[in-house]
C-alpha cells in the first residue's frame, strides 16, 4: 500500500471517529453519574487513561505499522503461532460484540433526538426506528469502496458544522453561575462516590474512544514512527478541547437539575435541542435537530464501514473463521461481516443507551486495552532490540497508570454487565479451542503430529 497519510491526514483520521454523536447523548448520562457537575471529574479520570493508553498505542504503532492495529500487536507480542494466536482471536472476537454496540449506541442517540420532532413517540416506535436505521446502514454500504467515500465525506461536513454551531452558541450565552451549580457535599468521598465517578469515567472514555484509528491503517501512514504517535497525542488534546467546550456549553444554558437523573427526565434524550430551543426557539431547535441526526447517522456510517473490515481481515489471515473473509462476488468487499455486524447492532440497539455504553467499554478493557499493555511491556523483555522509533515517556509509568485506570473503570462497573464482559471472553476461549481443535492448530497441533 501506498504511504500517503501525512500528519494531518492521520490526525483528522482520528478525529473523524472520536467526534460523532456521542457529546450530544452523553451529557446527562455523564452529570447523572454523580448528580452534578462534579462529574467533570470523569472527563479527567478519563483523559488520564487515554493519554497514558495513547502512549502504548504509539510505541507499538511505530514499531509495527501494519494494518490490523490490536490484532497485530497482541499477535507479535505474546507470540503468533501460541498464546498470541489465542490474543487475536480473542480480539476479534470481543470486536463482534463491542463493535456493533458502538454502532448501537448511535442508533440510540438517532432514536433519542428523533423524540423532539416525532413527539410523543413510544418504545416500540423506537425499536421500529432502531431497526430502520440498521437496515438502511447495512444497504448503503452494500457496495464498492469507491461510491462510499462521497457519502462519508458529506455525512462528515454535517458533523462538523453541529459541533461547531453548539460551541458558539453556548459561548456567546454561557452563564458560570448555572454551570457551576454544585451540590451540597458534592465531593464528599464514599464508595457511591467512587463507583459514581467509575460511571462517569466509562462515559468520558467512550465519547474519546477512535484517538487509536490511525494504527489499523499503519500500511498507508507515511514517516509512522513520527506521524503515528504525534497524530494519536494531538487528536485526543483537540478532542479532549472541544468536548469540554460543548458540555460546558450546554450546562452554561440548560440548568442541570433539569435533566438529572436522566431517567426521571424524559427531556434529557434531546438535551441539545432543549439548549438551542431556550435560545433561539422552536422553529431553529427543529433544524438543529435534524443536522444531529445527520450526524448521528454519519457516525454509525463511518463505524460500521471500518468495523466490518476487522473479522474480514483476520479470516483471510487465518485466524478467524473463515466464513468471515468472503467477499461479494461483484462489489468486492466483505459482505459476510458487514452483514452480520449490522444485524448485531440493531439488536444492540434494543437496549438502553447507559447499558450499550457499559458493556461496550467492558468487552474491550480485558483483551484489547489491557491485552497492548502486557504486549508492550512483554516486547520490551523478549525483543530489547526491535526497532522503536518512538518510546514511550517515563517507561513504564504511563503503561501502570493506564494498566490501573482501565482496572478501576472494570471494578466500578455494574456486577451484570461485568459477568456480560466475563462471559463473553469464557465463550470466546471456548469457541477457539473448539476452532483450534478442528483445524489442528496450536494448542492441538502437537498432539497431532505425535499421534
Amino acid at each position: 500500500m501506498e504511504r500517503r497519510f501525512g500528519l494531518l491526514h492521520a490526525t483528522a483520521l482520528n478525529m473523524t471517529n472520536m467526534i460523532g454523536i456521542g457529546p450530544f447523548i452523553t451529557i446527562p448520562l455523564l452529570m447523572s453519574a454523580l448528580g452534578g457537575p462534579q462529574a467533570m471529574l470523569g472527563w479527567a479520570i478519563a483523559l488520564i487513561i487515554v493519554v497514558c493508553d495513547g502512549m502504548v498505542w504509539s510505541e507499538l504503532g511505530a514499531a509495527m505499522p501494519g494494518s490490523g492495529g490490536s490484532f497485530g500487536y497482541l499477535r507479535r507480542g505474546y507470540g503468533e503461532q501460541k498464546i498470541g494466536r489465542l490474543m487475536g482471536f480473542l480480539f476479534v472476537w470481543q470486536f463482534i460484540f463491542s463493535g456493533p454496540l458502538e454502532i448501537a449506541s448511535g442508533y440510540i442517540g438517532f432514536s433519542q433526538y428523533l423524540g423532539y420532532i416525532w413527539k410523543g413517540i413510544t418504545a416500540q416506535q423506537t425499536m421500529l426506528v432502531v431497526a430502520v436505521l440498521g437496515v438502511l446502514n447495512v444497504a448503503l454500504l452494500y457496495r464498492r469502496i469507491k461510491s462510499i467515500a462521497t457519502i462519508t465525506l458529506t455525512l462528515w461536513i454535517g458533523t462538523i458544522v453541529t459541533v461547531i454551531a453548539v460551541i458558539v452558541t453556548g459561548a456567546l450565552h454561557f452563564d458560570r453561575r448555572v454551570a457551576f451549580d454544585f451540590p451540597p457535599g458534592a465531593f464528599t468521598f464514599s464508595i457511591g462516590f467512587l463507583l459514581g465517578l467509575g460511571a462517569a469515567s466509562r462515559v468520558g472514555v467512550y465519547d474519546y474512544l477512535g484517538y487509536y484509528d490511525v494504527c489499523y491503517i499503519g500500511d498507508e501512514v507515511e514517516n509512522p514512527g513520527r506521524v503515528i504517535p504525534r497524530s494519536i497525542l494531538l487528536s485526543t488534546a483537540a478532542v479532549a478541547l472541544i468536548y469540554v467546550a460543548i458540555n460546558f456549553s450546554i450546562i452554561g444554558v440548560v440548568p442541570w437539575r433539569e435533566f438529572v437523573p436522566a431517567s426521571d427526565h424524559p427531556q434529557s434524550n434531546f438535551v441539545v435541542s432543549i439548549f438551542m430551543e431556550r435560545i433561539f426557539g422552536s422553529g431553529i431547535a427543529t433544524v438543529f435537530t435534524a443536522m444531529i441526526l445527520w450526524t448521528a447517522f454519519g457516525s454509525v456510517f463511518a463505524l460500521l464501514l471500518g468495523y466490518s473490515r476487522i473479522p474480514y481481515a483476520a479470516a483471510r489471515d487465518g485466524y478467524f473463521f473463515k466464513v468471515f473473509a468472503r467477499l461479494h462476488p461483484r462489489g468486492e468487499f466483505p459482505y459476510v461481516s458487514l452483514v452480520v455486524l449490522g444485524v448485531l447492532a440493531i439488536v444492540a440497539g434494543f437496549a438502553s443507551l447507559g447499558v450499550v455504553i457499559d458493556a461496550l467499554i467492558t468487552t474491550r478493557i480485558l483483551v484489547q486495552f489491557i491485552g497492548q499493555i502486557g504486549a508492550v511491556t512483554l516486547l520490551r523483555r523478549t525483543d530489547p532490540d526491535m526497532p522503536r522509533p518512538y518510546r514511550m515517556w517515563l517507561y513504564p509509568l504511563p503503561s501502570v497508570i493506564a494498566l490501573l485506570g482501565w482496572i478501576f473503570i472494570f471494578a466500578t462497573t455494574p456486577l451484570k454487565v461485568m459477568a456480560f464482559g466475563l462471559g463473553a471472553l469464557l465463550v470466546g476461549i471456548v469457541c477457539f479451542g473448539i476452532w483450534s481443535w478442528k483445524s489442528r492448530t496450536w494448542p492441538f497441533a502437537e498432539r497431532v503430529v505425535l499421534t
